[in-house]
């Protein structure tokens, strides 16, 4: 109904007519996600987040929907044209691969980028190894495996802090509206992009490397945005609140987001498929917990990073530990040899 509206619109706010019609509706299907993701949070009685109004400041991007003859954008030697734009010189990345259904240009601090959606885009298969393991995500180690190889954490953010703090305070100096304002935060946004970018080149090439080594690859089903949140104070019943749980992250929130483990277990899930390997995510309850060798649970708080279990004297790195028990519960969902993993458990020692 609201598409319909756009060519009335258009005759009363003149400055929609220089925008290209299917970049305006792909504008109103943004605005449709935003709201079902709304009430699918109030259904399910989490914190709902009304969909904040974006401004022409806070919005950075937009999307042709359909790239070709009959669409607003199309390729022609080497250059993009865009309706309503032009013609425009792109530097490629790399050659195009797949059909491209639509295209989405935003605006980043650097510069412009543009990216493709592209169907039938063919794999590239890695070959099998006949392996597979575990691997638990970490702060003292960015992630161990099964197998006892830990990858350190580069931690990126917490190098680049005294950088980020000192372009931080160049914005509070200046004059709010002035150019020199602009001018700062342009240069604190291309330091925060830096880091960025550094994180993600470290996960990319992470997750290749796994991914090289292993064909079968068993992660936590775990929610980092959950972990790094604080707790909401819970109600006292004398018409006060409780400061139970206020502080419990407060010490790991920042490098938590530093590491970066949701945007990695997605990056390692998409790399898997393009290569033709497979990561399937188990239960996160009790790994760090139970012994993986004979099963035994160990309770130990967050500061314990050794794990000994006073039954079969199993002494282990606590991640190495839970990235055994993942393994396991892997195996024992897939089926390992026409019985569950948990019983080819080496036997505990007398």
């Amino acid at each position: 109904m609201q598409s319909a509206q756009l060519p009335a619109i258009k005759n009363v706010r003149s400055e929609y007519q220089d925008i290209n019609a299917q970049v305006l509706q792909d504008v109103l299907h943004r605005l449709d996600k935003a709201f079902e993701a709304f009430f699918r949070r109030v259904r399910q009685g989490e914190r709902p987040g009304y969909p904040r109004f974006q401004g022409k400041d806070r919005y950075h991007s937009f999307t042709y929907p359909q790239v070709g003859e009959h669409g607003g954008a199309r390729l022609d030697n080497g250059c993009f044209m865009l309706a309503k734009i032009g013609r425009i010189l792109v530097r490629w990345h790399r050659p195009l691969e797949g059909t491209p259904k639509t295209v989405t240009i935003s605006k980043e601090a650097d510069g412009w980028y543009v990216a493709f959606s592209c169907a039938q885009v063919p794999a590239h298969a890695l070959p099998l190894t006949g392996c597979d393991t575990g691997i638990d995500v970490g702060l003292k180690v960015f992630l161990v495996t099964a197998d006892g190889r830990m990858i350190t954490t580069p931690r990126h953010y917490r190098k680049a802090e005294n950088a980020l703090k000192k372009a931080q305070r160049r914005i509070s100096r200046r004059k709010k509206g002035s150019n020199r304002r602009k001018k700062a935060v342009r240069w604190c946004a291309k330091k925060h992009w830096h880091v960025r970018r550094q994180r993600g080149d470290f996960q990319h090439k992470t997750a290749l490397a796994l991914l090289g080594a292993y064909d079968t690859i068993y992660v936590e089903a775990i929610q980092p945005a959950n972990l790094s949140r604080r707790p909401a104070p819970k109600p006292d019943g004398n018409g006060g609140y409780l400061p139970n749980g206020a502080k419990a992250k407060a010490g790991l929130n920042k490098s938590i987001r530093d590491a970066g483990w949701r945007s990695f277990l997605t990056i390692l899930a998409f790399k898997a498929v393009c290569a033709g390997k497979r990561v399937e995510a188990v239960p996160p309850a009790y790994t760090s917990q139970d012994c993986s060798r004979c099963g035994e649970r160990v309770p130990k708080s967050l500061s314990v990073r050794t794990h000994i279990c006073p039954s079969c004297n199993l002494i282990l790195d606590r991640d190495e530990n839970a990235a055994r028990n993942i393994q396991w519960a892997g195996q024992a969902l897939r089926g390992a040899a026409g019985m569950p993993a948990a019983l080819n458990r080496e036997a505990p020692a007398v």
